[in-house]
């Protein structure tokens, strides 16, 4: 989010509305995450227009394109960019991260989404979005053929024998041969095996299809709860239908959003967050609202609770589970639409909280030490303000409480993450020597 998750972050006064397409902007930001020892930056992205020109600054870079510019422009902070698999090839999107894994040295993931827009659809040739149920089986199918490809080389595939004149061993780099439901490839990738020989997956749907996909192969998952109770519920599924799949429960990362709102006090971090709330054109947000609820805009009043009837949540083909989180929190608080739209100008459904930095280190830390939590997915309501004071404040906090690291211990994403390198086809199941790390004790930022 250019200039901060809160959707009128772009009307501050030190706000740049056109940071958006600026990549010098989005450098500082990751060097500045960088200097917090951040696992990483999470890029999202949508193969459609994402907002309405009116409300908010839209429009977005390539993230892969954009993550490369990163990756010279830092050192070790992870790189994570969203790719659509509804929309895309198997073959480019093992190619596209494979690329930015050798890039970056080991540091590429890739958030796998299916693309819950039926303007999207339109602009790839579809008349209506495909159903849940057939986004999430093509992602299945996708996802199978890309880390096929990517271990379409074995590690040792390169020989450089310059006396030999044979740079590599085609015993050692061999076809795919995939024929699918929605797909068929050949291969092999027309990239070495990857740094990482997986870049990092990352999945962000919380319907039961999403967390059957993540169940099944996601290293770390991106959430929104409100609730720790929800967060908890949430984590306890996604780990038991880990280990049903016969998984390390605990090998999969969970990360709630994040939008921490600080203040020098409580009361003024609450006025800050009310600032950005009275920037909000409500007339904006409630035809988002209304988009998202499948509603007419003129269904809903502004000082009013949301109407007693609304679709079914079985019939929502796109944002499942983002419809049912936003329904909840307005039926539970018994929130006037008003009331929600502030709730949500923040982080569109993640949790939102203000105060001081130690109580932000406190909530995270609570929400850790139940199992709510592995991790947080820090979304700064204004950029890169907010960012900065999180680095500078929250970080240290964390550190001194011993929950969190002062220097990266590895090069990669994965060992930042605490998590092994897969091993090649030829040597699948065995640990490749020097690459696997213990497991993260703290709470990555």
């Amino acid at each position: 989010m250019s200039t901060g998750h809160h959707e009128a972050s772009w009307r501050l006064p030190g706000s740049d509305p056109a940071a958006g397409t600026d990549v010098r902007h989005f450098q500082a930001m990751a060097r500045t995450a960088e200097r917090g020892t951040f696992d990483s930056v999470f890029f999202a992205d949508s193969p459609a227009l994402a907002a309405d020109v009116r409300r908010r600054p839209a429009g977005a870079l390539d993230p892969t394109v954009l993550l490369t510019a990163i990756a010279g422009a830092t050192e070790r902070i992870g790189l994570i960019a969203t790719a659509s698999t509804t929309y895309e090839e198997p073959y480019h999107l093992a190619r596209r991260f494979a690329s930015l894994d050798h890039v970056s040295g080991g540091r590429a993931g890739w958030n796998v989404v299916t693309t819950a827009s039926e303007d999207a659809a339109r602009n790839f040739g579809r008349t209506a979005l495909p159903s849940h149920a057939e986004r999430y089986a093509r992602a299945g199918e996708a996802l199978d053929v890309v880390r096929a490809l990517w271990d379409s080389w074995d590690d040792d595939a390169v020989l450089a024998d310059k006396g030999a004149g044979v740079w590599g061993d085609p015993d050692r780099v061999r076809p795919v041969e995939h024929r699918g439901a929605a797909f068929s490839v050949r291969g092999p990738l027309d990239v070495p095996r990857p740094p990482q020989g997986h870049p990092l997956l990352v999945q962000a749907g919380s319907s039961p299809d999403g967390k059957d996909l993540a169940a099944r192969y996601a290293d770390a998952v991106f959430t929104a709860q409100q609730t720790l109770e929800d967060a908890q519920a949430f984590a306890d599924d996604l780990r038991r239908r880990a280990a049903g799949l016969g998984r390390d429960p605990w090998s999969v990362r969970v990360l709630p959003g994040l939008v921490p709102v600080l203040g020098a006090t409580t009361a003024e971090a609450r006025e800050r967050e009310e600032e950005l709330d009275r920037l909000i054109v409500p007339e904006h947000a409630l035809r988002q609202l209304a988009a998202l609820l499948r509603v007419a805009p003129d269904e809903l009043s502004l000082d009013r609770e949301l109407p007693a009837v609304l679709p079914d949540e079985e019939s929502v083909e796109g944002m499942r589970s983002r419809y049912a989180l936003v329904v909840s929190l307005a039926r539970r608080e018994r929130l006037t639409v008003r009331q929600l739209i502030g709730r949500l100008g923040g982080g569109r459904g993640h949790r939102t909280f203000s105060g001081t930095a130690e109580e932000v280190a406190d909530t995270m830390l609570a929400w850790w030490r139940s199992g709510a939590a592995d991790g947080f997915n820090v979304m700064p309501p204004a950029l890169p303000s907010g960012l900065e004071e999180f680095v500078d404040q929250v970080v240290p906090v964390l550190r001194e409480r011993g929950a969190f690291r002062s220097a990266y211990a590895g090069t990669t994403l994965r060992e930042h993450y605490g998590l092994p390198r897969p091993a090649d086809r030829r040597s699948r199941g065995a640990r490749v020597p020097g690459q696997a790390v213990p497991a993260v004790a703290g709470v990555p930022a």
